[in-house]
């Protein structure tokens, strides 16, 4: 029962760190208001935003590390300072450099160190058959922090301005972070993880093998996993960055905290949904059926110039995209042990960072020269293609066991 009740702390306090670091897909809101207010052009405002992916996406290979060595207590307590800093900072200056600074690369850390620590320490605690599930609560915060954070973001935006909204959300996710971090802990050594009851888990790879980074990077099924991730959040994040836009222009949708909280509710119910789906289906079928539905939606998305029409697009992108960063981590773990899951995750999530990156900066820069998003659908539609092609090719690499 100890056992039992310290397992579920660490997934409910690592949901309430992704519960603050999830701003990151708010940020449509603020990019509005800096196109609004500041008259930055729509590739600026995503400039931050890109840095702040690439940052984030880096900076999971030393968090992994340091929660794999020492436990996800100092990274979370990094995480935390960097978080409060990177607002507390951004507030000060609102220009093109202050923000890719401060909001780009200081919380972009924070996220990096903070993503890293919850999850792997979650998922540890449990069964191989209930990790999909775990591993969607966990991440879960992550999606569903823009219900809360869009319109709060607005209403102080509308209120007190930018530098007094970035101020008071630096220090709200640096209390949050700070105090849940004394929550969250990996195991004992020789535990024996806890199994929850399931229907029929139809697992898609046994963990058998625990490889290192070193042994990983040399295998096929580690670059076949990175490509298969930088298709899904390319395609993902160029909607994500621009999403409060994308609804005023695409569909009249002025109030755009509304696209940020539906978006958020089923990247929720993604995150939950089809961790449960992969516990059931196995990780393959998961994964093939996310990209076959972002390709339907992506190749018609830019017909759905209505507000409900461009609502139902917005949500089927949050739940699929939602189950991508929740059946990764799982996938991660089942062809490369539980082990070095944290820093071997964050290698993967490197391709978060490139997807991060190149995705806002197409749609930013297709928007500025075309008037539309169009084109940026379409190639985001092709990459969904190869993906659902490349999920047939997930293997379990040669087993090897490490000295």
């Amino acid at each position: 029962m100890i056992y039992l009740s310290k397992a579920w702390k660490t997934v409910l306090a690592g949901f309430g760190v992704n519960l603050s670091l999830g701003v990151l897909y708010s940020w449509g809101v603020i990019s509005a208001a800096l196109i609004d207010n500041y008259q930055w052009t729509a590739t600026q405002t995503q400039i931050p935003y890109m840095v702040a992916s690439v940052v984030f996406a880096l900076s999971m290979i030393p968090g992994g590390r340091l929660q794999d060595s020492v436990g996800p207590r100092v990274a979370l307590l990094i995480a935390s300072i960097l978080a409060g800093l990177g607002f507390i900072l951004s507030s000060t200056t609102i220009t093109v450099t202050g923000l890719t600074i401060f909001f780009g690369i200081i919380f972009g850390l924070a996220m990096g160190f903070g993503y890293s620590a919850p999850t792997p320490a979650a998922v540890k605690w449990f069964h191989v058959n209930n990790r999909g599930f775990i591993s969607g609560i966990v991440v879960s915060g992550f999606g569903l922090a823009p219900l809360y954070i869009a319109p709060l973001t607005r209403v102080l935006i509308h209120q007190n301005g930018i530098p007094t909204t970035l101020l008071t959300l630096g220090i709200l996710f640096f209390l949050t972070i700070f105090f849940l971090s004394f929550i969250i802990q990996n195991p004992p050594s020789r535990y024996i993880p806890i199994q929850l009851k399931a229907k029929k888990p139809q697992k898609t790879f046994a963990s058998e093998i625990d490889l290192d980074y070193p042994a990983m990077l040399k295998t096929s099924q580690f670059y076949l996993l990175w490509i298969l991730f930088f298709f899904g959040t390319f395609s993902g994040l160029l909607i994500i960055g621009q999403m409060a836009k994308i609804g005023q222009e695409q569909a009249g949708i002025e109030n755009g905290a509304i696209l940020v909280m539906v978006y958020a509710v089923f990247n929720f119910l993604g995150r939950i949904s089809w961790g449960s789906i992969s516990d059931i289906l196995g990780e393959k079928k998961a994964l093939f059926l996310i990209y076959f539905i972002q390709v339907i939606t992506y190749f018609i998305f830019h017909t759905m110039t209505e507000p409900f029409t461009l609502l139902i697009g917005k949500s089927l992108v949050g739940f699929t995209f939602g189950g991508m960063l929740t059946i990764f981590p799982v996938i991660t773990s089942q062809l490369f042990g539980l082990k070095n899951l944290g820093v071997n995750y964050g290698f993967i999530m490197t391709a978060w960072g490139v997807g991060g990156f190149l995705g806002p900066l197409l749609g930013g820069t297709v928007r500025d020269i075309t008037g539309t998003y169009q084109t940026s659908y379409t190639v985001s539609a092709i990459f969904c293609i190869a993906g659902s092609i490349l999920t047939f090719f997930i293997k379990k690499p040669e087993a090897r066991r490490l000295k």
